[in-house]
């Protein structure tokens, strides 16, 4: 999570510098905002490429470790499942059905 926030500040960083380039040389309100996000954008399109790669690589391997907890959580539950019903359903004898009726003769 590190590789995030340091990602998320140098972003952060260029848009503040982008911004205070235009607002020097003029632009104001609306167009400062929007020149501000499509420039700093590019440029750290360019130049933060190691560290967009960091955090990509950060939160793929994230997501797999979440996917492999929620699939172990999912099997101790089947097995929790299985054993439950184990426990509380009696196994069927050989006289009587499953629809619990004696077999007609």
């Amino acid at each position: 999570m590190r590789s995030v926030l340091v990602y998320t500040l140098a972003r952060l960083a260029l848009f503040g510098a982008t911004a205070g380039v235009l607002f020097l040389a003029g632009a104001r309100g609306f167009l400062l905002l929007a020149l501000a996000i499509l420039i700093s954008g590019v440029i750290s399109f360019v130049l933060l490429s190691r560290q967009r790669d960091a955090v990509s690589s950060s939160v793929t391997e994230r997501a797999a470790r979440m996917r492999e907890n929620l699939a172990a959580g999912a099997a101790r539950e089947d097995e929790d499942d299985e054993d439950a019903t184990k426990k509380d359903v009696p196994a069927p004898s050989s006289t009587t059905r499953q629809d619990d009726r004696e077999p007609s003769a």
